[in-house]
């Protein structure tokens, strides 16, 4: 029930450079097949992880992405140090402008619970959102 070593873990994660590196651009993951172990009872426990980022110079390769989080299948880990050691890693090794990693574990003892934790360059801001759906909607046929 304890963890690989953090080295085979990470050496897993690969990446690859951004594409558009002008510009900030979100990067949304949905990984709904992540189990690792209650360090309590051994009991397996389930979750749905969401992984947004707005990358700097690299991106996270998806393949080695899936196997580094398979990786925590027979780890013991309470679900507030899993979801934070996966974001410290992921941030490691892509060192994106911003990156937020959501945890929705399922229902253990009658309780959900979900785990938000982020990550931020120090000298980033983001660049203003344009929302569409703000702009009144505009037709020839109306008065």
């Amino acid at each position: 029930m304890s963890a690989p070593p953090a080295e085979a873990q990470t050496t897993a994660l690969a990446t690859f450079p951004n594409p558009a590196p002008q510009r900030d651009f979100r990067i949304h993951m949905e990984i709904p097949e992540f189990t690792c172990l209650c360090p309590k009872t051994g009991q397996p426990d389930f979750a749905t992880l969401i992984l947004d980022y707005i990358p700097d110079r690299n991106c996270v390769e998806l393949k080695s992405l899936k196997l580094y989080i398979w990786s925590f299948r027979n780890v013991g880990c309470f679900h507030e140090d899993v979801t934070n050691r996966i974001l410290d890693d992921l941030a490691r090794i892509t060192q994106p402008r911003y990156m937020q990693l959501t945890a929705r574990f399922y229902v253990r003892g009658g309780i959900f619970t979900t785990i938000v934790a982020e990550h931020r360059q120090a000298d980033w801001t983001p660049t203003p959102t344009v929302r569409l759906t703000d702009f009144d909607r505009q037709s020839n046929t109306r008065d």
